[in-house]
């Protein structure tokens, strides 16, 4: 499914749209749960971690913002911290994510680190702009649209660890880039 498809069916999951929430969930479910699987390493618990994300998401479509970024990238990190947070509370013996009662606080940016964010992505835009196109495309791919080395790979047509590789370069020189501007 194409980004701005996706981006679409968030906007409709903010306006309550079941249908679009159940299109999403079907584009989406098997990244989300591979996601949650990598960081969990348990099956049950990652079913779980998936479920409480896609509430996240239904209960918070309306923070997502398009911005020229992957929408897989906001889907990715809600299941990413949703897992994590299930690791901290089992760890920490804090009560279950589940518990009723429990609020989550929102962390929500002010306007000045919104616009240091921005002119940040800017940046980082700038910079991908500056790497070979397929090392930025594979870079995008890696770390925007939450690709595996080895779908990257098989897209390239490249050994997997050329991708590695290839990855390992575009970061340093992203970084690089970074300090210098």
């Amino acid at each position: 499914m194409e980004r701005h498809e996706i981006e679409t069916l968030i906007g409709r999951v903010a306006l309550n749209d079941r249908a679009a929430f159940t299109l999403l969930y079907d584009a989406t479910s098997a990244k989300l749960f591979g996601v949650c699987l990598r960081v969990l390493n348990n099956r049950a618990a990652a079913e779980d971690a998936m479920q409480d994300s896609f509430v996240k998401i239904w209960k918070n479509a309306g923070r997502y913002q398009a911005n020229g970024l992957s929408p897989m990238t906001w889907l990715i990190t809600i299941a990413r911290n949703t897992a994590i947070d299930r690791i901290r509370a089992t760890r920490k013996g804090h009560q279950d994510i589940d518990t009723p009662g429990l609020e989550l606080a929102a962390t929500g940016a002010g306007p000045e680190a919104l616009a240091v964010a921005g002119a940040e992505a800017k940046r980082l835009v700038n910079c991908l702009d500056e790497l070979a196109e397929d090392r930025g495309a594979a870079v995008r791919g890696a770390y925007l649209d939450g690709q595996t080395y080895a779908e990257l790979a098989a897209a390239f047509s490249v050994p997997i660890n050329t991708m590695r590789t290839w990855l390992r370069r575009g970061l340093i020189s992203l970084r690089e880039c970074m300090r210098r501007e």
